[in-house]
């Protein structure tokens, strides 16, 4: 038989419980209570767990921010010539790599924040700098426009626009890769790198070393064309 106990002023008397069951004792709701309490502490980690995730979550760049956007366009002779562009428009990068019929890639990088050009020829151990102008900026930037609605571009030979350009380097005035920003050092850590200027032509007396044709969405292909000033 289940005893239970009255507490009186004189003495304690056996009593039998009108339940039959045994008395609560303020011990047992301990249990209860330290159950609650690891349930609020638990559900309260999580939250702080959480919170510090997600900055975290944000701060990492998007995996859209780099988009590969391929050009075609038919060159003087009707021959296809395939051109890819890594269009970075976080770090306002685009870069071109172009390969030739003897399947060499050249690479050329538009430092848009820094208003910088960087060739890279495959057939030159060096690489050539220049700056940017109005017409390479307006030249890029439809690039990055217009790869926010297609990855792929197939430009007709009559509707496309044709340019030469003209870039003297200055073999005298090498530049120190260290001193380049992160991308142009990766691009030219085993060249020489060396600055260019703009010129009208090479004139009869100078020979053009070579030529990048690049090409952009925007109907315009520009050959340019390197050749040494005099020291």
């Amino acid at each position: 038989m289940v005893r239970c106990w009255n507490h009186s002023e004189t003495r304690l008397e056996e009593a039998q419980c009108v339940d039959g069951g045994p008395a609560a004792s303020p011990q047992s709701h301990f249990p209860h209570k330290a159950f609650w309490v690891s349930i609020s502490a638990s559900l309260l980690l999580v939250i702080v767990v959480l919170s510090l995730m997600g900055p975290l979550g944000l701060s990492q760049p998007p995996s859209q921010s780099l988009q590969i956007v391929r050009i075609t366009v038919p060159d003087q002779t009707g021959a296809l010539i395939n051109q890819s562009a890594v269009v970075d428009q976080q770090n306002d990068l685009v870069t071109f790599s172009m390969t030739s019929a003897t399947n060499q890639t050249s690479t050329v990088l538009f430092d848009i924040k820094h208003g910088l050009i960087c060739y890279k020829p495959v057939d030159q151990d060096m690489c050539i700098l220049q700056t940017m102008e109005q017409s390479d900026y307006d030249n890029v930037r439809s690039l990055l426009y217009e790869s926010t609605h297609k990855s792929q571009f197939q430009l007709s030979g009559n509707g496309t626009q044709r340019q030469t350009e003209f870039l003297g380097v200055l073999a005298a005035s090498q530049v120190d890769v260290s001193t380049l920003r992160e991308p142009l050092q990766a691009l030219c850590q085993d060249r020489s790198v060396h600055w260019t200027r703009r010129a009208q032509g090479p004139g009869k007396q100078r020979l053009v070393y070579f030529c990048i044709d690049i090409c952009f969405p925007s109907n315009i292909c520009v050959s340019v064309c390197f050749y040494y000033l005099p020291e």
